[in-house]
């Protein structure tokens, strides 16, 4: 069974590594560490397909270390210490560099059990994860290594990276294989800069293209239909799951309808419309709020019918409600009001409830002045009367502040009319 593509045709220098200039480039902090031939342990994160173990692979050959794979998915303590026993031997002798893909799955224990032999050099560990290793990865292995970004490959990179494969397969089949600049271009842009993506896309159009006089021609419609959904990326326990919905709210918070569509369609295309009505229902009430407050059960009403038809259609009202809270005023008043006072809560600042509030109830013998003396509202001009409401130790605090839109405003004026006539 043939390995796949990207397998066969990992790089054997440097320059055919694509991405990640950031780091590779010339002068460059990792391609420096790299040169030096001196390796320390690393960690490397980012997403999938972007060259962590191609990169691993080669410095395993550069420093003529005996290279093991583990991937913290399937490997157990005795995986590891299987590594371990072949320090003794000859394929030890000149070291073992030990890729650990997905160390965020390996347990504390199985961490730990590395810890003496990347200490004093006799393993040297390079760790690959697609989560954010400080949050994942325990702090005893996080502090005896360095920690590395691997980001999405460009667009370009991956074009060199689609001409490459498709030398390389030519070679191997010993046929011409022929593609526009549009064919490479396509694949390249649809792989949502990962290079794995795009090596499978390129190995599928040429498994289904039609030869002609010695000729493979791939063609546009093949690299549209064999590439269609690749450059999506999305897991939902992931980073990059609540980088788009934190996206898709900050996008609507700064009412900007394209850029919220746009994750809003990533959203609804990875099949997480709970996020996105939530999303949507959360800003809705924190960043339009009481500026607009007619839009909360519009918005509400867009959700539910939304989770009524199901997709595709679910998308209509959706995008209807996303664009009205971009096109919005804005208005995070209730957001900073409720904080203020859960902050006062959450620090112990509560006492008693004034005695006119209370639910009614006998007062006690000890009571000299018994009776509620709760005086209702609606009773006096203008519905309002001044009594005090909050406790004897939050007396006279501010929660609430106006916004400074439209409606807001216009509330602040009729309340200002209202308590100045009775010296409020």
């Amino acid at each position: 069974m043939s390995s796949p593509l990207a397998d066969r045709i990992r790089p054997a220098s440097l320059e055919d590594i694509v991405g990640q200039r950031h780091l590779l480039g010339d002068g460059k902090p990792l391609r420096k560490i790299i040169e030096s031939g001196e390796i320390p342990n690393l960690i490397f994160y980012g997403p999938s397909g972007v060259g962590k173990t191609t990169l691993a692979t080669y410095i395993a050959r550069k420093t003529n270390k005996t290279l093991k794979k583990l991937n913290g998915t399937t490997a157990s303590t005795a995986d590891i210490r299987a590594v371990v026993e072949e320090l003794n031997t000859f394929s030890g002798m000149s070291g073992i560099l030990l890729y650990l893909d997905e160390i965020q799955y390996f347990n504390k224990k199985q961490q730990q059990t590395l810890l003496e032999f990347i200490e004093d050099g006799r393993i040297t560990l390079i760790a690959s994860t697609t989560e954010n290793p400080y949050f994942y990865v325990y702090n005893a292995i996080l502090s005896r290594c360095t920690v590395f970004e691997f980001k999405p490959v460009e667009t370009e990179d991956l074009e060199y990276a689609v001409r490459r494969a498709i030398r390389i397969l030519s070679e191997e089949q010993g046929v011409e294989i022929s593609a526009s600049d549009d064919v490479v271009k396509h694949i390249a842009s649809s792989s949502g800069g990962d290079v794995r993506k795009a090596l499978n896309a390129v190995d599928l159009c040429v498994l289904s293209a039609a030869q002609e006089n010695g000729v493979k021609t791939l063609s546009i419609e093949h690299a549209r239909e064999l590439s269609q959904k690749s450059a999506f990326r999305y897991d939902r326990d992931g980073d990059e799951h609540y980088d788009i919905i934190s996206a898709y709210q900050k996008s609507m918070r700064g009412s900007d309808p394209d850029a919220a569509l746009h994750y809003l369609a990533r959203l609804l295309q990875a099949g997480d419309m709970p996020s996105a009505c939530r999303r949507l229902m959360v800003c809705a009430c924190e960043d339009v709020g009481l500026a607009y407050p007619q839009i909360i059960p519009i918005v509400k009403s867009c959700v539910d019918i939304a989770q009524a038809v199901g997709m595709p259609e679910a998308r209509l009202p959706l995008a209807d409600a996303v664009i009205l809270v971009c096109l919005a005023p804005k208005s995070n008043s209730g957001h900073d009001a409720i904080m203020a006072a859960m902050a006062d809560v959450e620090s112990g600042k509560a006492g008693p409830i004034p005695r006119t509030l209370q639910n009614k109830h006998f007062d006690g013998a000890d009571n000299n002045n018994p009776g509620q003396f709760y005086q209702y509202p609606h009773v006096f001009p203008d519905h309002y009367v001044d009594q005090q409401y909050l406790p004897d130790v939050l007396k006279n605090t501010k929660y609430y502040e106006y916004g400074d839109n439209k409606n807001e405003q216009a509330f602040k004026a009729y309340w200002d009319r209202i308590k100045g006539k009775y010296g409020n």
